[in-house]
């Protein structure tokens, strides 16, 4: 080899054994900085950045900071839309995996097909849990077809079980959105008007197998009020854009793409809230959509039984289980449709699980130090929990110029304290996102008595005199007394 070539190639295994011993260090030295500046740098390196730009405090420890960025994490579920909507909280929803060759890539880990299977199960179980008097099913598109994998039903032991049996098989083929639409429709036009009609779509294939022209189908599920809502695994289409903007009266939001692991839970636990309930253009029809309608359905009670007998439901023996209102068929669990003369059946919890739907819990304000030392808080009002001392200087009412203030991050409360705007009760951060997320009421004004509850205009619950709650549901097919 020439001279050239020989220190060209001693300089290429400088550079590999040892990356600091470079022929041009300014050269090397220029090219992170100019990478970095370019702004294409990836997601997680990003945040990578922003997690690690913290400040001490006064004090010279990072507790107050790192506290604030877990308190904001926290608070970050939270920030919704709290205004009370008309929702449609009895859902006919089908669920469509996608089971093609697609399924098999290794980009969610461990793969797409059996993340999708986990993420399924804890949806359904989600799904149930906020929404106790609707139904589900699940679909499957494989090898061009669409499969049925479980039928519509207010069971999640039947789906759960069904999806434990598809662990066993492999995904292959192809996908096919119009077999799967085709299908979804004819499984949701029997369903009731007063219920929505909606389809979820988990997509991971970036082409579909199609018969025919899918725009008729299109046409189909608009002129049938099908909600289809996709979930894309590797990119965005065309066609599901067309498909859930059309579906959706122009709204593009029921269309996402995933781009983590995290993220694609976050989407799909985003479905199990109710959709909001449509108002149509015309006056006729909108005024015909808006009358309330009362629904049919039946509370019965379980009762026990020494002999064994068949339950109309399942065609199974059982030591007792519940009797139609109507006709007196047995069946085994509730909530269910009565197999016999198609009579809603469930429990009075089941019907004030949905409620909060309906009218959801004002979110909390971020309490101050001045607002802290103005009703001399020291304790959670939930867990009992202590809050934080307020830093010198700080008076009631007044400013906090010469205080010493610690840093937290956005989103966070700079006392650690969350007021409730009805009670003006506070609470830890713990609370706030229990009482949102789970019990969907506020300690504080269940426990202050009734003409201050009834007073705030909270919306939550409303107490007597006696402590029990009372309440209606207008608007959505549902009367309570």
């Amino acid at each position: 080899m020439s001279d050239d070539a020989n220190e060209d190639l001693n300089t290429r295994n400088s550079r590999t054994t040892n990356p600091s011993r470079l022929s041009d260090p300014g050269k090397a030295k220029a090219t992170p900085k100019d990478s970095s500046s370019s702004g294409n740098r990836a997601r997680w390196e990003a945040g990578a950045q922003k997690n690690w730009d913290l400040h001490e405090g006064d004090d010279g420890n990072l507790t107050s900071v790192l506290g604030g960025m877990e308190e904001a994490t926290k608070r970050l579920r939270l920030q919704k839309d709290t205004t009370p909507l008309q929702r449609g909280i009895i859902r006919h929803c089908l669920l469509v995996l996608d089971l093609s060759l697609a399924m098999t890539e290794k980009d969610l880990r461990p793969t797409r097909f059996l993340l999708t299977l986990t993420y399924t199960m804890a949806f359904i179980r989600e799904f149930f849990e906020q929404n106790p008097i609707s139904q589900l099913g699940i679909l499957g598109m494989r090898d061009g077809l669409a499969i049925r994998i479980s039928e519509l039903s207010g069971n999640p032991n039947d789906h759960i079980s069904a999806l434990k049996e598809l662990r066993n098989t492999e995904p292959k083929g192809a996908a096919s959105l119009q077999n799967a639409l085709d299908m979804s429709r004819a499984a949701l036009y029997h369903t009731p008007s007063h219920g929505t009609r909606e389809v979820v779509i988990i997509l991971g294939a970036l082409s579909s197998a199609d018969p025919g022209d899918i725009h008729q189908t299109i046409n189909a599920c608009v002129r049938d009020k099908l909600r289809v809502t996709v979930i894309g695994l590797a990119a965005q289409m065309h066609i599901c854009a067309d498909l859930c903007a059309r579906t959706n009266a122009g709204d593009t939001s029921s269309y996402n793409v995933a781009l983590d692991e995290p993220h694609y839970r976050e989407l799909l636990m985003a479905i199990t809230t109710p959709p909001v309930m449509r108002t149509s253009s015309s006056s006729a029809s909108a005024s015909a959509t808006s009358k309330s309608a009362l629904l049919q359905m039946g509370f019965p009670s379980r009762y026990t039984e020494p002999q064994a007998t068949l339950c109309a439901c399942h065609g199974v023996l059982t030591n007792g289980g519940y009797n139609c209102s109507r006709c007196s068929a047995k069946v085994c669990s509730l909530p269910q449709t009565c197999p016999a003369c198609d009579l809603t059946l469930i429990l009075s919890t089941h019907l004030a699980r949905s409620y909060h739907h309906l009218f959801p819990l004002l979110l909390w304000n971020e309490v101050s130090w001045q607002r802290a030392v103005q009703k001399k808080s020291q304790r959670c009002f939930g867990c009992l929990s202590a809050f934080p001392q307020p830093p010198k200087g700080v008076e009631a009412g007044g400013n906090a110029a010469g205080a010493e203030q610690q840093k937290r991050a956005e989103g966070a409360s700079e006392s650690s304290r969350y007021e409730c705007p009805s009670c003006e009760r506070h609470f830890c951060v713990d609370c706030d996102v229990f009482c949102h997320e789970v019990v969907h009421n506020c300690p504080g004004c269940t426990s202050g008595g009734g003409a201050a509850v009834a007073a705030n205009g909270d919306g939550d619950v409303v107490m007597n005199g006696n402590g029990h709650e009372h309440g209606s549901m207008n608007g959505n097919g549902i009367a309570v007394a």
